[in-house]
């Protein structure tokens, strides 16, 4: 009777428009689901508000800048021991809350974050390469889309902005591994991104609906993004490049400096209940790690290849590592040599 009475009261904030309690959620772009953000606000009484960012970068940047007024973050798992090491995170202990049964023991014992003590899974998924079959129909299970691109695919290619990702796929494309420091090998990755880079339209991570329209035809790309493309357009396809690809998750940790910390907190143990993981998979669509969220998930993330990862490329994909601060450091210059 008591729970009834607090949800009905929840819901009576509501419809009122007055929320006695806020939260402020720092999230990736066009990747929270508004059926979630809405579920939780009706069955809590808590007002969400969200801000986006494009890399894990940004993101770190922004907050180690101080008065950003943010609750949550949702790091990529190689970036969340330097959340740590930084300072930056309240240690939750998710792993103690009522919903924590249903994580995925896969997911539990990750060495960014050993036995959840801060985070929460979001999803997971790989960074390969986008293609519109309409305009190219070879390989498309190669980083060479984007490293050494076909001709008819010149001057339409999108690579999104993420360092990691990019700086890994290019790596791998070289037979490297991720954290890397190997200088020749470096030369010749950054060598490599700046000769392609004159062929590339942008680096853009909002990109659906130019992939939809055709604007843009080839690239690099998450899978869960790429899937939303192709039900825009049957025509765009997901490539696992052979040469190897990249595989992450994003996990909601509550900063240390949270005004709204037992709201955030509230909000890591809401995520860890199966039907509301899977309206975060449903409208982002990518898998998470929670059990008993399949159930739930619409019927074509069941056989997507987006999500499935084909059997002959499965040992291709990595995932990428914390890399030391020196190699890091490399790779950022390269990235800023990119960028200009």
């Amino acid at each position: 009777m008591k729970t009834l009475a607090i949800t009905a009261s929840a819901l009576a904030l509501a419809a009122s428009g007055a929320f006695a309690q806020e939260l402020n959620i720092y999230n990736w772009g066009n990747y929270t689901n508004p059926k979630l953000i809405e579920k939780f606000e009706a069955e809590t009484g808590i007002k969400v508000t969200i801000t986006d960012y494009d890399s894990n970068d940004t993101a770190l940047a922004k907050v180690k800048a101080g008065g950003h007024g943010f609750d949550i973050v949702v790091p990529s798992a190689s970036y969340v021991p330097i959340w740590i090491g930084e300072g930056l995170l309240a240690e939750t202990r998710p792993d103690q809350m009522e919903n924590a049964k249903n994580l995925d023991p896969v997911w539990i014992d990750v060495d960014w974050d050993p036995g959840r003590h801060y985070t929460v899974p979001w999803q997971w998924g790989t960074t390969g390469v986008v293609v519109n079959t309409k305009y190219y129909d070879g390989d498309i299970d190669t980083s060479a889309i984007f490293l050494d691109p076909p001709d008819e695919l010149k001057g339409k290619i999108n690579v999104v902005p993420e360092m990691g990702d990019v700086m890994g796929l290019a790596i791998m494309y070289h037979g490297g591994m991720p954290c890397d420091d190997d200088r020749e090998l470096l030369r010749k990755v950054r060598d490599t991104l700046v000769e392609a880079k004159q062929h590339w339209l942008g680096m853009d991570y909002g990109n659906i609906e130019k992939f939809a329209k055709e604007d843009m035809w080839a690239g690099v790309n998450w899978n869960g993004s790429t899937f939303r493309m192709r039900l825009a357009n049957e025509n765009i396809q997901y490539g696992y490049p052979k040469e190897g690809y990249v595989v992450w998750m994003d996990s909601v940790a509550v900063l240390k400096d949270a005004q709204n910390m037992e709201e955030a907190k509230t909000f890591q143990n809401f995520i860890m209940e199966p039907e509301n993981a899977a309206l975060i998979s449903e409208f982002a669509r990518y898998a998470n790690g929670i059990l008993g969220s399949d159930e739930f998930m619409p019927d074509e993330m069941k056989t997507a290849r987006e999500i499935l990862i084909p059997e002959e490329l499965k040992d291709k994909g990595v995932f990428i590592p914390t890399c030391a601060p020196e190699t890091q450091a490399l790779y950022t210059r390269i990235w800023t040599d990119l960028q200009k």
